[in-house]
């Protein structure tokens, strides 16, 4: 058959037939990459071949291909960073490298109605192997030559390293100023073994431990406020049990990659998906619906929305009696509750002064059940907060006391008025928000039969964020939304909270006494803001000090004087890259330090700025475990490969310094110590020995590996060896597969169930306990002090301080990115590329216009603090008046080593400095990461304009 046999169909428009262009296709490419062309010599000169590759002389390309597929061992590991992530991986190692990584995929399912937990990921893990052998990867130990931040650095031995370090601890031991010498490092759930690893041995020279979650301004205040915990939240996949969802500042599509697909897939099973954020963002497109407020309204939104509910006859009465403060009665002329002991009720209690008062159908007076005073300390399950009467929710009477006749008013009748403050004009006026859209949205809400709030980062980064939180609280405890399947306001920012709680609680802190600093405080203290700051926060923070509600260390001495803090180590985290009010930080606080300590994989910007920097081992060089609150899987990180040149595992690190501290105390004849404020010595000659005593079963040297930390845990903790059970997760299980929790310890207020979602306030909604704080109830009425002279006795909406930063007309905006966790990976090659490779500041196309400004062009962000020249992205799904700076890019990122924290100052608001009851503080007292000022990132006033203007 010839050419001219051919169909019209077989033959294109250039005369040849399809079949012979397709199996000339692979010569024709060959052609073109000689650089001959089809009009070289037309399409008659191809000359098909059955087999184009096999035909083709050079095949050896192909094994770089295949080679990408083999491997000669395969480890479990994972990543220890601050993304709430905690995924699984397997890594592959070939020829002794690290090749590739890859998703394990294998949790197992416990309910096969929800979607399939595998796999778990995001594009950071997926190139966590360019760190193993990266540029900026520390291989030996550095001291630094020149000043603090130049990079000017000679390599030392591990010996003289460890030397030096010891000598100088033992110097401050022996000064007594053992409370001088601090430890940062953040959230534990992300790598338990490497967190106790630095903390223990602080822990053991009497030094200082840091929190890290009020810090990062993660905590929420108004939780521990409202239901007296820390935080608790369902896990992830209980996001598909829910009708209704509302994402409310947490950019999920962004932050929580390896969870997204729950609340994507809710979508498919009719829940309703609504976010509430600034910008048109990347989870937003995802939504039925976006409500835009304007940026620090969103307690007036939600405020809004409460009184939309409660006029509306939506709330959930029932709920209300018998679980919230709101029918406990208040004194009009003092606004204290009223107690139990002023009426003569409970006078069998322990502390009648902490009953409080209810007012029944009938119009009697009676005890609240549950009230802190009658409770043996803040968690008593003991007691019951059922009712056997019916409580009236709306009081305003006048009652009988032993001080004579007093007006009083029920909790209720307080809130509804503070509501009532909240019209559509008044909501519209302060949000942007159409009256219209966020009352459909409470009614639709409130009429769900499981309805979630996910709450992020959004809401807590401003100076009023413990009201924000308060706000939304309210919208679930209004309609009744807690403690079942779909329901409940979950906060996902940091691995807050860990699971096996009490293993690693015992590991990092053996002795059981431990000096906790709520970090904000303490750098707001040694860096010198306190000397700067209004009159009125300055004499609050004073107050909290002086009365013992927030510790400072060092502590002053008996003679009035206090010292500086002069020795720091940090692992695992970045603190000076995080640092609020970084220029105060880098030129009053960092002076005052004679030795600050980096333990790191690789370059950042604390090790820039330390003195002496360890190598650590990358995270697919150690073995630790992996937890998290948005799953109940434990898994484990396993050594893929030996640490890289002279680089050693966390644990390893520490426990050679407590050798090197113990041998050179020795050589010295050093004595032991009294500490001051606990009943212990603190004996430097015992130290190592003191490291790797498993202090629980007494073994000398049971801990001396990494490894067998990490099965101290798994083997103390309820979670994963439960007292009434013959179950047990060991490191070979999760090594293994991952394994889901047998039980949750008392941290949590639920238990795991088979074959159910984790969902929290199980405990108070269904078994009754009374709530942990000091009316045993959720309680958004708060008499203490400092709340009563500030108004925040309730939630209400409050504008956040003015003019921070200067009087300019941008707000400034500092939200996680997709492209790091934090500042881990912002300097890896693949994230870069994947973005403007340097850091960038997003404008409204408005403001943009306004100062001359076009894409890509080097502008300069500014106010009174200082400026910081970066590249400008026009971003038109932003608000007008917001300027944009993903946060974390490295100091040494920047032209002149400033960075996004330069234009903010470091501010606490006082109401997070106090201690409730104040002569005890059962509900609220400084706890590390449970109740502490947050380090607020917002508030903040820039402007923005091309390079080369003035800056005065």
């Amino acid at each position: 058959m010839s050419r001219n046999d051919l169909t019209d169909d077989e033959r294109d428009s250039a005369g040849i037939s399809r079949r012979d262009f397709v199996r000339g296709l692979g010569a024709a490419s060959l052609l073109g990459a000689t650089g001959l062309s089809f009009a070289d010599d037309g399409m008659d000169g191809l000359e098909a071949v059955d087999d184009p590759i096999g035909n083709y002389p050079y095949r050896d390309w192909e094994d770089l291909y295949r080679d990408e597929w083999d491997w000669d061992s395969v480890a479990r590991s994972t990543h220890s960073v601050n993304c709430t992530g905690s995924c699984s991986w397997n890594v592959y190692v070939k020829d002794g490298q690290v090749w590739r990584e890859e998703q394990a995929g294998d949790y197992p399912t416990f309910d096969e109605s929800l979607p399939d937990p595998n796999p778990r990921g995001c594009q950071k893990g997926a190139c966590y192997t360019d760190y193993v052998n990266a540029d900026q990867r520390v291989l030996h130990p550095l001291r630094r030559t020149g000043e603090r931040g130049e990079g000017q650095w000679e390599r030392i031995s591990w010996d003289e390293a460890l030397t030096e370090i010891a000598d100088h601890v033992i110097d401050e031991v022996q000064a007594g100023r053992y409370d001088a010498i601090s430890g940062f490092t953040p959230i534990p759930a992300m790598s338990p073994v490497s967190f106790a690893s630095g903390s223990r041995l602080v822990n053991l020279l009497g030094g200082v431990s840091h929190s890290f979650y009020d810090w990062y301004s993660d905590l929420p205040p108004g939780q521990p406020i409202t239901w007296g915990t820390q935080t608790d939240n369902a896990e992830s996949a209980d996001w598909h049990n829910s009708d209704y969802i509302i994402a409310w500042g947490s950019n999920i599509n962004v932050t929580r990659i390896p969870d997204a697909k729950y609340f994507l897939d809710a979508g498919y099973e009719g829940a309703k998906r609504v976010g509430i954020f600034t910008d048109y963002s990347q989870t937003a497109i995802h939504t039925d619906e976006w409500l835009s407020p304007h940026g620090g309204s969103d307690t007036a939104l939600a405020l809004g929305m409460a009184q939309t509910i409660v006029d509306e006859g939506l709330h959930d009465e029932e709920h209300l009696k018998e679980q919230t403060d709101m029918p406990l009665l208040v004194r009009e002329d003092t606004g204290k509750f009223l107690r139990a002991s002023e009426v003569g009720l409970a006078e069998d209690a322990d502390d009648p002064d902490k009953v409080f008062v209810m007012v029944d159908a009938d119009g009697n007076l009676r005890r609240a059940p549950g009230s802190l005073g009658e409770r043996d300390g803040q968690k008593d399950y003991s007691l019951s907060i059922e009712l056997d009467f019916d409580p009236q929710l709306s009081v305003e009477r006048s009652v009988d006391t032993d001080e004579g006749s007093v007006a009083v008013r029920s909790v209720w009748e307080n809130l509804t008025d503070e509501l009532s403050q909240y019209t559509p004009d008044v909501v519209h006026e302060e949000t942007g928000v159409g009256t219209n859209t966020y009352q459909r949205v409470a009614r639709e809400f409130a009429e769900a039969d499981a309805a979630k709030i996910i709450h992020g980062k959004g809401v807590n980064d401003w100076y009023h964020n413990d009201l924000g939180n308060r706000a939304i609280q309210l919208l679930v405890t209004l309609t009744g939304n807690l403690g079942d399947p779909g329901t409940g306001l979950d906060h996902y920012v940091g691995q807050e909270k860990i699971w096996s709680f009490h293993g690693w609680k015992v590991l990092s802190f053996p002795t059981g006494n431990v000096r906790g600093v709520p970090t904000t405080l303490w750098t707001y203290f040694h860096a010198g803001i306190l000397d700067n700051t209004d009159p009125d926060t300055a004499e609050k923070i004073r107050e909290s000090i002086d009365k013992g509600w927030m510790p400072v260390y060092p502590e002053e001495r008996d003679d009035g004087s206090r010292p500086d803090p002069s020795t720091m180590f940090v692992w695992r985290g970045n603190y000076f890259n995080q640092a609020k009010g970084n220029v105060a930080l880098e030129e009053q606080l960092w002076p005052k330090l004679d030795l600050v300590v980096d333990i790191n994989f690789r370059m950042d910007s604390t090790a820039m700025y330390s003195d002496i920097v360890l190598p650590a081992a990358s995270h697919y060089e150690k073995y630790d475990l992996s937890e998290t609150d948005m799953h109940t899987y434990v898994h484990p990180f396993t050594p893929a490969v030996e640490p890289l040149g002279e680089a050693k595992t966390d644990w390893e690190i520490f426990r050679l310094l407590a050798e090197k501290i113990q041998e050179r105390a020795q050589e010295r004849d050093i004595e032991p110590i009294e500490d001051r404020k606990f009943d212990r010595t603190i004996d430097l000659t015992t130290i190592y020995d003191d490291y790797v005593r498993d202090w629980e079963t007494g073994e000398e040297e049971g801990l001396v590996e990494d490894k067998a930390a990490a099965e101290f845990i798994l083997e103390h903790s309820e979670e994963t060896n439960p007292e009434d059970s013959d179950e047990q997760i060991t490191f070979d299980d999760i090594d293994e597969q991952p394994q889901r929790f047998l039980e949750a310890g008392d941290h949590w207020s639920s238990d795991i169930k088979d074959g159910e979602a984790y969902v929290p306030w199980q405990d108070y909604v269904h078994d009754k306990n009374p709530w942990p704080t000091f009316t045993g109830r959720q309680q958004y009425y708060i008499d203490h002090d400092w709340y009563l002279e500030l108004g925040e006795e309730l939630p209400t909406h409050k504008e956040g301080p003015e003019n921070t930063g200067g009087d300019y007309p941008l707000s400034y905006n500092t939200p996680h990115g997709r492209w790091s966790i934090h500042s881990t990976w912002r300097d890896d090659p693949k994230m870069l590329r994947l973005q403007r490779g340097e850091p960038v500041v997003y404008l409204n196309p408005e403001d943009a216009e306004e100062r001359g400004i076009e894409d890509g062009d080097t502008v300069e962000v500014y106010n009174d603090l200082g400026a910081v020249e970066v590249q400008a992205k026009i971003y038109p799904s932003s608000e007008p008046g917001t300027v944009r700076h993903f946060f974390s890019w490295e100091k040494f990122q920047y032209p002149d080593r400033d960075n996004f924290n330069t234009l903010v100052p470091m501010y606490m608001k006082p109401t997070q400095l106090v201690q409730y009851p104040e002569d005890t503080g059962e509900h609220l007292h400084f706890f590390p990461n449970y109740w502490g000022p947050t380090g607020v990132n917002s508030d903040v006033r820039v402007d923005v304009r091309p390079t080369g203007g003035d800056t005065e």
